[in-house]
């Protein structure tokens, strides 16, 4: 008889026309146990209607239904029900539905995620406008209230008001080009530059900001010599720029902030590290989510739209590149990223 562990409805079948049979056969000679060549039909013709009886018994009762969660379930594999209907063990099936079972989990786990992710972002994106909405709106209400008789107080409105329209916009400008890059419709314009130049400029613009908070930016030059790369200049510089900015941000106070290459003869590596308070490890998957901040409250205090490292992501991805990640807490972060080196003719 088959395994109880490992049933097979051909094996099955096949054994229970049998004993069905030899039954037969023994009833029919009970009082005459010579073989003969009728009481063998006889059995025989039995054996083959049972085995037809049982195994059409078992596709309709058990395989049909199978086949049904097959289609229920959009399986690609009627061929492999077609085959195996009658000679195919429970096994198979089990092991099909099982993986089948543990994928669509999978599945429903990760679009559990993007809803929640959803969520957040819809509330985020709200939040983000409705703050500098909102400000506009208490200023414009002071100054229609009476302020506007005030010359210094209409002048104060007037620029907080300003400050709130420019992160209003900025906000709205960042939107915009990441639902460009997330569409693949914003198209690089792909040229060769130099890199330590692009980077000795943006340092140059952000020292004051870095001086506010005494911290140091150390532009570890170890290439005396131009390094041309192949990409879109002021996409990178973008990226340069979120990246540096952040890690001023997110530095300690009286710290550094070093930017160093890693060059070989085909790429070029571009880090940027700080020892401020560093990142969770649990933060580390969803740092490059849109509006998603390690620290909601000094992050929105230091400004932003809190897109700059979801757009810094979608930047090296549409150069094909990779960025990379590596923080302690309480002793920093880098962040790294790489580029193709132009070709020398």
């Amino acid at each position: 008889m088959p395994s109880e562990n490992n049933f097979n409805p051909y094996k099955f079948s096949l054994f229970s026309s049998f004993y069905i049979s030899i039954g037969t056969y023994f009833v029919i000679n009970y009082n005459d146990l010579t073989i003969s060549l009728k009481s063998f039909l006889v059995s025989f013709i039995i054996f083959v209607l049972s085995f037809l009886i049982i195994q059409l018994r078992l596709r309709k009762l058990f395989f049909e239904r199978v086949r049904q969660i097959y289609k229920d379930l959009e399986f690609e594999s009627d061929s492999l029900i077609q085959t195996s209907v009658i000679d195919s063990d429970m096994n198979s099936f089990a092991k099909d539905l099982e993986e089948f079972v543990k994928l669509k989990r999978s599945e429903i786990e990760s679009l559990k995620k993007e809803d929640l992710y959803r969520k957040e972002f819809v509330g985020n994106v709200a939040h983000e406008l409705k703050t500098p909405l909102f400000a506009i709106e208490g200023y414009i209400s002071n100054l229609l209230d009476g302020a506007m008789d005030d010359k210094e107080l209409l002048k104060k409105y007037l620029k907080r008001a300003e400050k709130s329209v420019d992160r209003l916009t900025y906000i709205i400008k960042d939107l915009d080009l990441i639902t460009q890059l997330e569409s693949s419709t914003l198209k690089l314009q792909i040229t060769s530059f130099d890199i330590v130049k692009l980077t000795e400029e943006i340092i140059e613009d952000l020292e004051i900001s870095a001086s506010k908070k005494n911290i140091k930016i150390i532009f570890n030059k170890i290439y005396e010599n131009e390094i041309l790369v192949d990409a879109d200049r002021n996409r990178i510089e973008q990226v340069l720029t979120n990246l540096i900015t952040n890690s001023i941000n997110y530095g300690a106070e009286k710290g550094t902030t070093e930017i160093s290459f890693e060059s070989d003869e085909e790429n070029i590596m571009i880090k940027v590290n700080d020892n401020g308070e560093g990142i969770n490890e649990e933060n580390m998957p969803r740092l490059f989510q849109r509006f998603f901040r390690v620290d909601v409250s000094r992050s929105r205090s230091q400004g932003g739209s809190g897109l700059g490292l979801a757009i810094v992501k979608h930047i090296i991805d549409a150069h094909n590149e990779n960025i990379y990640v590596q923080s302690t807490v309480g002793i920093g972060s880098e962040f790294s990223f790489s580029l193709k080196k132009s070709k020398v003719l």
